[in-house]
């Protein structure tokens, strides 16, 4: 964590103050003391490890109740170069977007290996198609944000926060924006997961929960069409043998056909109220916007005073 603060720019264009935040997630290696003795300005210390979603949502809602306009985020682990912060940022102090996402260029970077550099490259396509955000590395950690992004933003995984906020960015239709950035050699492997095999799962079901959550009318009628179909065939082959054939030993396909349409019509019903659910979550995440604004005001306004 050290080599990361000192890499941190003192100064950016258009910024007027900066300040530094650190969100230490119940480790048992000293963090806060460590960034207590860098000159950090402030400093959350979660008694338990509540992972890296957990810690990057408190600390969003840290810096907004300190009244940040723009919001940085980065790993302790030094995999990012401070110094491409401005280059982040700066298409937001421009107004030209909402969120900045760092491209790390994960096809160049030397300690990646063929199976991980291919699992970025599809991951990212598959995140740009559900969000339709047009960002090439969708893991990034390195991004920056503006207040009214971050005022909307809920993170709801337990995994990570990446994915599953760029969707969210997406549908809300928030502007977008990538930037090529420079890594730093590697000083210790991920602790973010065990495998790659834990990475899928988890980030997986991150992206299907996420669209679902947003889009489940879509799913469910596209499962349901899936179920009408698969019902339809049995069905007409059961015709077809009842009026040109010998229906007798055909019953099976009536049966199946039954079954599949059945379900096809309760997902229908299932589509409705999830989108019922859906329209009744936005009215939540409004309700939240509004008091975070409210207490993010009162908050500047006992930091002016």
């Amino acid at each position: 964590m050290p080599l990361t603060l000192r890499d941190l720019p003192c100064e950016i264009k258009g910024i007027d103050k900066i300040e530094v935040l650190i969100v230490d997630d119940g480790s048992s290696d000293g963090t806060a003391e460590v960034a207590r003795k860098n000159g950090v300005d402030h400093i959350l210390r979660l008694k338990t490890h509540r992972g890296l979603a957990a810690a990057f949502s408190i600390g969003l809602e840290a810096c907004l109740l300190h009244g940040a306009d723009v919001i940085v985020n980065t790993d302790a682990d030094n995999q990012y170069k401070g110094s491409d912060i401005p280059k982040l940022v700066a298409p937001i102090l421009r107004g030209e977007a909402d969120i900045v996402v760092g491209d790390r260029q994960t096809q160049t970077i030397p300690h990646f290996s063929w199976t991980k550099k291919k699992l970025q490259k599809w991951g990212s396509c598959l995140v740009k198609i559900l969000s339709k955000t047009k960002i090439p590395d969708a893991t990034s950690g390195f991004r920056a944000m503006s207040r009214e992004a971050a005022l909307k933003m809920n993170v709801l995984s337990d995994f990570s926060y990446t994915l599953e906020t760029l969707i969210q960015a997406g549908k809300m239709r928030f502007a977008v924006k990538s930037v090529p950035i420079r890594t730093n050699e590697q000083t210790r492997k991920s602790r973010l997961f065990k495998n790659m095999f834990t990475f899928l799962k988890q980030s997986g079901s991150t992206i299907l929960r996420t669209y679902a959550m947003h889009e489940p009318l879509k799913i469910f009628l596209a499962l349901a069409t899936l179920f009408f179909i698969g019902g339809l065939i049995p069905g007409i082959r059961f015709v077809i043998f009842f009026f040109f054939g010998n229906p007798q030993g055909h019953i099976q396909s009536l049966i199946l056909s039954a079954i599949l349409l059945i379900i096809s019509f309760l997902l229908v019903v299932i589509a409705i109220l999830s989108d019922l659910i859906a329209s009744n979550r936005k009215l939540i995440e409004e309700t939240l916007w509004r008091i975070r604004r409210m207490e993010s005001k009162k908050a500047d306004k006992d930091n002016s005073g």
